[in-house]
């Protein structure tokens, strides 16, 4: 199930499903370690001697934000009960603190009592075994822990002559063991055990009691303070009882429409597209982590397809983000990855598959060893492009002194494994596994990406007056270009083939399968956007690629079996990607000339729009005949590309207009 709305600070995630209920929720790092792992921590309601989960038929619910803030809008109505409630969630921009209120609305014409029972399933650094929970009596609160982990939770009412704080009523359980489903079900009768203690595999809920007048509301506030101790939590659960919970929302509110306005300007576009803009530049730095990592995706639903997630620092997709938050102004966040990316870099210069947030070596199914002899497991576009987006920063910002430590170490050692990794007889980079991660060869992307590393060295060598190394830098670049000219071009489809691969007997074998990825040849600066065969492959992907549903869309290449969902390959190619859907428009943007030709590329940035969830959350792919999240969601590249779409239509734009 996708992830609607996330909500979060760089160390403390908490993610939330369409059906409200509180998924995710990763501390230390986003993305590392997920205490729920993926199970739901449940909301629910009694009233009138009626009790229903918020995930419950009978609910309408819809999940949104506070306008251009990471504050949740939950509205949750029950014309069964007679109640609406509207909801705001919030992880504190500074402390390690979510927190909800909760305005309970009475459309009965009587005076009622209302329960909201808050159930936390929580498996502690990612596991169950030896987790503690207990009633705290001094502040009637639960505080869950193993380790360095502490979760405090406590709640309050807002009431006409001041706050009362603490919960009415508790209990904490076993789980997951001799047949117990969880101390969630002893909610459902509106009455909670007070059972004061547990080990083992636990879980907690908690309830706050609501006296409504007819017709009118009441305010709940309910929190999780995470720390690494009990005085860590304990602090924080003093900071809020004495500020009052209403004063962390509001900041964090502010605080949020200032960092989604620091670069406020006018944009030239249908309002949706703005809207989609500034969410998902948002949607990005929930899911970027204060230590440099820039995570894939943290949707932990995806661990029962492969039993492993998406939470990991891919250097491919961090870079491609960071294009996208230095065309927007973040050089904040850029630098951390970059230093990030110099902190794992190899001795040898090549960064390896993907990494966990904390900069350690993540799971990986790239071996050292094939057919008798050892191979590097490797993406080589992934160390390429950190280097071309780092151009891209240094362009951008002109922060010399923080480029000066990454030079030696990043960019030089990167570059000249670059240039050493390639075949002796022609120039190519050697093979690795494609930016799908499904095949291993030498793939159109890849070149692309490498040419734009090693330009991007050749750029850096220059501004530092070391032109031999510029030198070396350039020719390694212009053997690919002209290895790819001749090799890469297949005249007999009218296209570029996808892949090469060598074979035993010195020839090549070509794969010419028609993929959206080509756009790496031209998008990275290695052929004009507008060279007739650069034309050409990219209306093949537009031809042999487009969804031919009422959905539409770009699929990822022919016959695409990730999630596939319909073997009518003519009419469904692959499901639709927004990533690859906005290449398309990248390059329609590229080689416009006049605002009619920047037309094409407004239609799909409103097709964005139009398929993202209400929330603004684009998952990887989407149905093609029903457009509901497939695989991850949200996914960070989705978000980054159409980031860097705006961008470039905007300055597209510009560009025509002066030039008229």
């Amino acid at each position: 199930m996708p992830r609607d709305i996330p909500v979060g600070n760089g160390s403390l995630l908490v993610n939330f499903d369409a059906d409200y209920a509180l998924r995710d929720l990763y501390w230390p790092h986003v993305g590392q370690e997920n205490h729920t792992i993926g199970h739901p921590c449940r909301f629910g309601v009694w009233a009138d001697g009626k009790f229903s989960w918020v995930s419950d038929a009978g609910w309408q619910r819809a999940l949104d934000y506070v306008h251009d803030t990471l504050v949740t809008e939950v509205t949750l109505k029950h014309p069964d009960l007679n109640l609406e409630l509207v909801c705001n969630d919030v992880v504190d921009f500074h402390e390690d603190l979510y927190l909800r209120r909760v305005v309970v609305h009475n459309r009965a014409n009587r005076e009622r009592k209302v329960r909201l029972f808050f159930a936390l399933d929580l498996h502690i650094s990612s596991y169950e075994v030896g987790d503690s929970a207990y009633y705290e009596p001094n502040r009637s609160a639960v505080i869950h822990y193993k380790g360095q982990r502490w979760f405090l939770i406590d709640a309050a009412k807002e009431q006409p002559g001041g706050w009362e704080f603490g919960v009415d009523q508790w209990a904490v359980g076993v789980k997951e063991a001799d047949c117990k489903e969880g101390t969630w079900r002893d909610a459902e009768d509106g009455q909670l055990s007070g059972n004061p203690v547990a080990q083992g595999s636990v879980d907690s809920a908690v309830a706050l009691q609501l006296e409504l007048p007819p017709r009118g509301e009441a305010i709940a506030w309910y929190w999780i303070a995470v720390g690494k101790d009990l005085n860590a939590v304990a602090r924080l659960d003093n900071i809020v009882r004495a500020r009052n919970p209403a004063t962390f929302l509001k900041r964090t509110d502010h605080y949020w429409m200032l960092w989604g306005g620091k670069e406020r300007e006018h944009l030239d576009l249908p309002h949706p597209i703005c809207h989609l803009y500034r969410r998902s530049l948002l949607v990005l730095r929930t899911q970027i982590d204060n230590d440099g990592a820039i995570i894939a995706a943290n949707d932990y639903d995806i661990a029962h397809f492969a039993r492993d997630t998406y939470s990991y620092m891919w250097p491919r997709d961090g870079a491609l983000v960071a294009a996208a938050l230095i065309a927007a102004g973040y050089s904040e966040l850029t630098r951390r990855f970059f230093n990030f990316c110099h902190r794992v870099i190899t001795d040898d210069g090549y960064l390896l598959h993907k990494y966990n947030p904390d900069g350690s070596l993540a799971s990986s199914w790239h071996g050292w060893y094939r057919d008798g002899h050892k191979e590097l497991p490797v993406q080589e576009d992934e160390t390429a492009l950190v280097l071309w987006a780092l151009w891209r920063h240094f362009q951008r910002f002109r922060d010399v002194e923080f480029i000066k430590p990454l030079y030696r170490g990043l960019v030089v050692r990167a570059a000249d494994w670059r240039v050493a990794y390639r075949d002796g007889d022609s120039g190519l980079p050697l093979p690795s596994w494609d930016l799908w991660e499904e095949r291993r060869g030498v793939l159109a992307w890849t070149v692309g990406a490498t040419c734009a590393g090693l330009e991007a060295a050749a750029n850096f060598s220059d501004a530092f007056g070391e032109r031999e190394l510029a030198a070396t830098y350039r020719k390694a670049m212009e053997e690919i270009m002209a290895a790819a000219d001749a090799r890469l071009w297949a005249p007999d489809r009218h296209c570029f083939a996808r892949m090469l691969n060598r074979r035993d007997d010195g020839g090549w074998d070509v794969d010419s399968t028609v993929d959206a990825s080509l756009t790496g040849l031209w998008y990275f600066g290695m052929y004009a956007p507008d060279e007739p065969r650069i034309v050409a492959a990219m209306e093949a992907v537009r031809d042999r690629l487009s969804v031919k549903t009422d959905v539409g869309g770009v699929a990822r290449y022919e016959n695409d079996r990730y999630h596939q969902v319909t073997e009518d390959i003519e009419k469904v190619p692959g499901n639709p990607w927004f990533v690859c859907t906005l290449w398309l428009a990248q390059w329609y943007i590229a080689i416009a000339k006049t605002m009619a030709d920047l037309q094409p590329a407004l239609e799909i940035l409103n097709w964005a729009a139009d398929h993202a969830l209400p929330s603004g959350v684009m998952a990887e792919q989407v149905h093609p005949y029903t457009n509901k999240p497939l695989s991850v969601s949200p996914l960070t590249w989705s978000h980054a590309t159409l980031v860097l779409t705006v961008r470039e239509y905007l300055a597209q734009q510009r560009a025509i207009r002066e030039g008229q």
